[in-house]
């Protein structure tokens, strides 16, 4: 009987498959077993708070305020168009208009009632939402002798416009705050179109025909100090006068200043100043608010000179009551200059002189003067001057030195020194090598030379046959160093030789064997992580030659991206609000080698990578609390370009992986970022691999350098003609 029971239980299994696909079967509702883990990451789940939306940082904005006012007897009218929008969820209360009248409200065609607290007219508004609002608005208008004015209250938004229409013809409307973009006259009124300052109210004038009696100007009474800076260049006498007017009485409305004979006027400037004109001779200043008590201008002028003498002016205000000055001389390039004094002149020493006047100097000063104008009093400064042609100081200088260091076990060293060099006529450099040291090779401009030992040391030449440098060229030589032998554990020093140029910077990279565990650096060059990053890029010639025959590393880890060239890849990582991630480690792998190239982000976010070739490229980057980012792309080497990404907040565990710009998928990376981070910043750079090649296949010797080791770079600025050592303590691993 129990053989025959399975027997049947497989006759009806074929029959029902027999009659088509068996539905799936849905287990009974009921109690559900989890694993402890599983119900405790439910738990946590649901002990979450439940996030709230953010809350916009204002609860309403005004995008765009468009006012068309009409002067008509002694009122202002018109509209103003508010344009903006509602950002919180509800109602708000919107400031609408202050120190004005409002005479009707409406929101798309319907009434819109307004509440008024303090002078400020307030909408209701319920958001979130878009918002057109029109006002009817009326000012009153402020009519003195000959002179119409209001003050216009400009409400806060992103762009304001005016249109203004005043009565008369070619009416000249005053505005400031503000500019004036548009004037036209039509039908005996004047229409003005201006942009206005958000938040700031605007005085708007003009003059006004009214028949009231003309009042009486008062005597206008004020002090002039004028601080002159007389510059003498091979061809022109120029004058740079930098004024202060006191006003003492009446309200000037222009100041006039005589213009000396043959001198032209090439610019003039003030915080006060509306305009400036030449009117026969003359210059006049306009000011933008007569009641203004000070005023100061910055006027410029200049006079062609065919001898070496001249006369310099003293510039004087018309009208002024009382005049005081100083005179600063300086001239361009290498020139003997005498000045003579007559008059009320009185010389100075030249740090006595203002520091506004000292500002405006460009080139070495030769004399300084003060004075105090009597009435009627003449005053004279006579210049006659010699001058010398120019020569060159230095025949040859050296912008930048990038050095690389190879370190055997044996404790010899191969170093290469490259030179970028700006050379006039100096045909060779002298080079005081270290005792037991040895130059193997040289060459200049990518061509080989022979190096000359002499009585008094070693030379290389900066100069080959056929070759004339106009800008920037490298010069390299190899040397070897014999050294002493590595112990198990101790010290070590290397040497760098005298050279008898100057070098604007020297950038030094040591490659150790990675057998060796190093510390305790010293010597009189500095770590390079040490130093901020430098201020601006090297200039395209230089670039141009460092990029083609030598990496010149950047300084503390500073990731100069407008600079790229071929080969590089580079970019920012950030995280989701847009901050930078430093410390981040970049891979990049192409498939063409395989190989790894690394790169750790710097205190901007910035990394870069050399040696790239071109194909696909997989580029992976990871840091401490963000999940890992990958991507592949195809990259072309001729056209270096940016590659910058965002790493969201995870795991160490997460990696996303984005294949174009749609795919994910959940990746796992080595828990050991922070050492691969820190072997990151000792790889050697491209300099290293470049320096083993030739060691392989061009110098003449046989070395056995180390293919395996950490990198150390070092830099150290002005160098001229002395030895650059390092020093470090080791130990075998």
């Amino acid at each position: 009987m129990k053989s025959i029971l399975p027997i049947l239980a497989l006759a009806v299994a074929a029959a029902v498959f027999a009659q088509g696909p068996v539905p799936r079967m849905l287990p009974a509702a009921g109690d559900v077993t989890l694993p402890l883990d599983e119900y405790n990451k439910l738990v946590e789940l649901a002990g979450k708070p439940v996030k709230k939306p953010d809350t916009p940082p204002l609860p309403y904005t005004i995008n765009r305020a468009d006012l068309k006012l009409r002067v008509d007897g002694e009122s202002v009218t018109g509209t103003m168009q508010l344009d903006g929008e509602v950002l919180a969820q509800g109602t708000v209360q919107v400031p609408l208009a202050t120190g004005m009248t409002v005479l009707d409200a409406r929101q798309q065609g319907r009434a819109l009632p307004l509440e008024q607290e303090d002078g400020t007219h307030t909408a209701v508004l319920t958001g979130p939402g878009e918002f057109s609002l029109t006002l009817e608005t009326g000012m009153r208008l402020s009519v003195e002798v000959g002179r119409a004015s209001f003050k216009l209250p400009v409400p806060w938004a992103g762009a304001i416009r005016l249109n203004l229409s005043v009565p008369g013809d070619h009416t000249n409307v005053e505005l400031y705050p503000g500019l004036i973009t548009g004037r036209a006259t039509s039908d005996g009124r004047t229409t003005i179109e201006a942009t206005l300052a958000p938040g700031q109210p605007s005085l708007i004038a003009w003059a006004a025909r009214e028949n009231a009696a003309p009042a009486v100007p008062r005597e206008v009474r004020f002090l002039s100090d004028v601080k002159t800076l007389a510059t003498v260049t091979e061809a022109q006498l120029g004058i740079a006068a930098l004024a202060d007017i006191t006003v003492v009485q009446g309200e000037p409305a222009q100041f006039e200043l005589a213009i000396p004979a043959g001198y032209e006027v090439t610019g003039a400037s003030g915080a006060s100043l509306q305009s400036s004109a030449v009117e026969s001779g003359v210059l006049v200043l306009k000011v933008l608010r007569a009641s203004d008590r000070s005023h100061q201008f910055l006027v410029s002028m200049e006079k062609a000179v065919d001898a070496p003498k001249a006369e310099v002016p003293f510039l004087n205000f018309k009208g002024a009551q009382r005049e005081t000055g100083e005179v600063l001389v300086e001239s361009q390039g290498t020139m003997e200059l005498t000045a003579t004094e007559t008059g009320g002149l009185k010389r100075m020493d030249v740090k006595e002189t203002n520091s506004s006047l000292r500002s405006l100097a460009q080139y070495s000063l030769q004399a300084a003067f003060r004075y105090h104008r009597q009435p009627a009093e003449p005053l004279g400064l006579s210049l006659d001057w010699v001058r010398f042609p120019d020569s060159n100081v230095l025949a040859a200088v050296a912008q930048r030195a990038v050095v690389t260091t190879l370190v055997t076990s044996e404790g010899r060293s191969l170093t290469e020194v490259r030179l970028v060099v700006r050379n006039q006529a100096q045909p060779f450099l002298k080079v005081a090598l270290p005792g037991g040291a040895t130059i193997l090779s040289a060459d200049v401009a990518g061509e080989k030379v022979k190096p000359v030992e002499g009585a008094d040391g070693n030379r290389v030449p900066l100069l080959r046959a056929g070759f004339r440098p106009t800008g920037p060229y490298t010069v390299s030589f190899v040397f070897l160093h014999s050294g002493a032998p590595f112990a198990k554990k101790g010290g070590s020093e290397l040497d760098l030789p005298k050279m008898d140029v100057p070098i604007g910077l020297l950038q030094w990279e040591i490659f150790l064997p990675e057998r060796y565990e190093v510390k305790d650096f010293g010597g009189d060059a500095i770590p390079a992580s040490l130093l901020p990053p430098p201020s601006g890029a090297a200039t395209g010639a230089e670039r141009g030659q460092e990029t083609k025959e030598v990496e010149a590393w950047p300084i503390a880890g500073y990731a100069d991206l407008s600079s790229m060239g071929p080969g590089q890849m580079g970019g920012f990582v950030t995280d989701p609000s847009g901050a930078v991630v430093p410390g981040a480690l970049v891979t990049v792998v192409p498939q063409a080698t395989g190989s790894s190239m690394r790169a750790v982000t710097d205190a901007g976010g910035r990394w870069v990578v050399s040696n790239v070739p071109s194909g696909k490229v997989t580029i992976t980057a990871a840091s401490r609390g963000f999940a890992s980012f990958q991507t592949q792309l195809d990259y072309d080497a001729s056209r270096p370009s940016q590659f910058s990404f965002t790493l969201k907040v995870g795991g160490v565990t997460e990696t996303v992986e984005l294949s174009g710009r749609d795919a994910a998928q959940l990746m796992h990376i080595s828990p050991g970022l922070a050492k691969t981070a820190a072997e990151a910043q000792n790889a050697p750079s491209s300099n290293v691999g470049n320096l083993q090649r030739r060691v392989a296949g061009v110098l003449p010797i046989a070395v056995d350098v180390p293919h395996a080791g950490s990198s150390y770079r070092f830099v150290r600025p002005l160098v001229l003609d002395e030895e650059t050592k390092v020093t470090f303590s080791y130990r075998t691993r």
